[in-house]
């Protein structure tokens, strides 16, 4: 996969109000997401603008460090359910983006047929990356973090 494919997804990731693409070809994996941002207008209502698309190239977790991507790991949920980031609405979430996890440490909550789940940390590392949102409903071995 070339430079001017991966352009051309992120052109249509952009103009088709999409909020993730997935693409492999032989074994190149390229995903490229962007946030949706929840906006909400005088009359209670909301709708959804699209955030511009972020740079995926290099991801830096502080000025010193640049991610090596054949490090990277993956934390993905171990059932179908909705996704918490935090133990109650309004709290302050359990980890963020650069924060350094432990084993055994609270990642997140998964609501599955009224049952909060706490998932917890495996391994050691450091968060790069967030991929649910929110109430959002996620799938079984769908990712949920990404850790190095």
């Amino acid at each position: 996969m070339n430079i001017d494919n991966i352009r051309q997804l992120a052109e249509i990731l952009t103009n088709s109000g999409l909020s993730c693409i997935e693409v492999t070809e032989n074994d190149v994996r390229i995903r490229l997401e962007r946030e949706v941002n929840q906006q909400a207008s005088g009359n209670q209502s909301s709708h959804q603008t699209a955030a511009p698309l972020q740079t995926i190239f290099p991801i830096e977790t502080n000025k010193d460090e640049v991610v090596d991507f054949n490090k990277v790991r993956e934390i993905k949920s171990p059932m179908v359910g909705l996704f918490y980031p935090s133990p109650s609405p309004g709290k302050p979430a359990f980890i963020s983006k650069g924060d350094k996890i432990k084993k055994g440490d609270v990642l997140c909550i998964i609501e599955a047929m009224k049952m909060m789940n706490e998932i917890i940390a495996e391994e050691d590392g450091i968060l790069l990356d967030i991929c649910a949102q929110e109430g959002q409903l996620v799938e079984f071995s769908q990712v949920l973090f990404k850790i190095m």
